[in-house]
């Protein structure tokens, strides 16, 4: 059941991550540069979600 969790768990991570990067809204180079900060960051949970998935399963 973990296992699953932590799958659906790294998918939702690669779409939070492309959303939170093409949805950022702002005016100045610094927020934009925030915004695909924060989108890397959290595209970087993906693996490691996916990787304890399988470990677990």
């Amino acid at each position: 059941m973990l296992s699953k969790v932590l799958f659906v768990a790294g998918l939702v991570s690669i779409i939070a991550s492309i959303l939170a990067w093409s949805l950022a809204s702002g005016e100045t180079a610094e927020e934009l540069a925030h915004a695909e900060r924060w989108g890397i960051f959290v595209g970087l949970w993906a693996p490691t979600f996916l990787i304890l998935s399988e470990k677990l399963k």
